[in-house]
């Protein structure tokens, strides 16, 4: 391990930070931009802590060009943003208020002139309100509507970005949208779950024909997964072991198996019966779905650990993605979710950097030949300036050493790893949490947005500049 912690990573390596719209950009009232389904959830009393929402957040829409220049002093070479949907076409249809889309030209121009690569994320889970009301993720229109979105948005940024992403975490907006209702638009509803789940998986694969179609051939077309490395409890138990084939399907084969292969798992098909006879994937879906990709972005934070129902607990039992009486995982209430042994982040995620390396060579595995990026890796932490004004992280700077040691191991056991974007650039709205977790390597204060590079920051500037990693502790 000691030689792959000097090795030195590829001059073209992407050394990146990620953010998306509602957590950071605020100006939720101007330029024509409407409400989206996470203005709603966050103005709803008992949703988000403290009552907390995006309305202002961190200012981003005023305040790019600094933070643009930020990225630059830190010596990042990649970002990562997301557009939002309601700022772009408000009612999630029709055409686009062109207004919006100049923020977005702007933003682009500045990456560009500060020699960063622009990575553009068309959803990060912030649907236009309108099409809520028409329904959601569950409906199948709404595929195409965001496939309508893609192509404008396509049309405006394709000659000048070259790294598109069509959905983040679409589990998030499927399963904790819709069935834990733990995030936006907050519904309970197993079986409206797993429609979402599939047009969303509709909506990418439209969504990446209609950027293809507007965009020179050399631009690269992704999606960011949040697949989960599920683990068992009792690695010899049958039965903890069928609990890993469940949730393995719920978390990963619902969105990989149709999108890299054109197919379900015929084991998901069968755990959920009880809720969908899935006859809202039609003729042709899974064509659709099934494009080929030019890319695949990984977003990881903790393993999973599971077993049957019945199982003696160790620790607290829970699946990590906040409390609620309704399960996010349709059809597996006989499974039983662990706490993971170890040090933990301020969200009570265990640190592994072991399931990072384990889940890029899966993917390398899964799909050989296909470029892969950490589109996500960080954590949250209770950061606070000192006397001085500086804001010493160190567990951070752990935490980004060791994983960004798994991906140089996953590299050096043959996995294509052509970039890692650091989640987040700027502590922000972290949805239901409100204000209360920050997981930015720039500390923001929030009583007057003015932004601090903590040591983290200034230690990955320091890798993203030589292509090594530094020592832990040289801040």
């Amino acid at each position: 391990m000691s030689d792959l912690m000097t090795a030195a990573f590829p001059p073209s390596f992407l050394w990146g930070a990620a953010t998306s719209a509602y957590q950071i950009e605020g100006a939720v009232r101007e330029d024509g931009r409407t409400p989206s389904i996470w203005d709603t959830f966050s103005h709803t009393p008992g949703k988000t802590a403290g009552g907390d929402s995006g309305d202002i957040a961190v200012d981003h829409y005023h305040r790019f060009r600094d933070d643009v220049a930020l990225m630059a002093d830190l010596g990042l070479t990649a970002y990562r943003f997301s557009v939002s949907w309601s700022r772009v076409q408000p009612t999630g249809r029709g055409p686009a208020v062109q207004v919006g889309l100049d923020f977005y030209r702007r933003l682009v121009d500045e990456l560009l002139s500060k020699g960063i690569k622009p990575a553009v994320t068309l959803y990060h889970w912030d649907l236009p309100q309108e099409l809520e009301d028409a329904g959601g993720w569950p409906e199948r229109d709404t595929a195409h509507r965001f496939a309508e979105y893609a192509q404008i948005v396509g049309e405006a940024l394709g000659d000048r970005v070259e790294h598109w992403i069509t959905l983040n975490e679409p589990w998030c907006s499927a399963f904790l949208g819709y069935a834990s209702g733990v995030h936006a638009p907050g519904r309970t509803d197993p079986a409206a779950s797993l429609k979402a789940a599939h047009h969303l998986n509709l909506a990418h694969g439209l969504g990446a024909s209609a950027l293809r179609s507007v965009m020179p051939a050399r631009n690269e077309v992704a999606l960011s997964l949040n697949s989960s490395v599920v683990r068992p409890l009792s690695p010899g138990n049958a039965e903890d072991l069928a609990a890993v084939r469940k949730i393995d399907d719920l978390a990963n084969g619902v969105f990989h198996g149709p999108i890299l292969k054109g197919a379900y798992p015929q084991t998901l098909l069968a755990a959920t019966s009880s809720l969908t006879d899935w006859s809202f994937v039609l003729d042709g879906d899974l064509r659709s779905i099934n494009q080929p990709l030019d890319a695949l972005g990984l977003n990881y934070y903790t393993p999973t650990l599971v077993s049957a129902a019945d199982a003696e607990p160790r620790g607290p039992r829970s699946d990590g993605h906040g409390a609620s009486a309704h399960s996010p995982w349709p059809g597996a209430d006989d499974v039983a979710f662990h706490q993971t042994p170890g040090e933990r982040t301020e969200m009570g995620w265990t640190i592994d950097p072991t399931g990072l390396h384990e889940l890029i060579m899966r993917y390398a595995e899964e799909a050989p030949g296909l470029p892969l990026y950490v589109t996500e890796n960080g954590a949250a932490y209770d950061d606070k300036p000192d006397a001085d004004g500086r804001v010493h992280d160190p567990e951070r700077i752990a935490y980004l050493h060791g994983h960004l040691c798994a991906v140089r191991r996953a590299m050096a056991d043959g996995a294509d790893v052509r970039g890692y974007y650091l989640w987040s650039l700027l502590d922000n709205f972290e949805w239901a949490y409100g204000y209360e977790k920050r997981f930015g390597a720039v500390y923001v204060d929030y009583a007057t947005l003015a932004r601090t590079p903590k040591s983290s920051a200034i230690w990955y500037g320091r890798a993203a500049r030589t292509g090594t990693l530094p020592e832990v502790g040289t801040a």
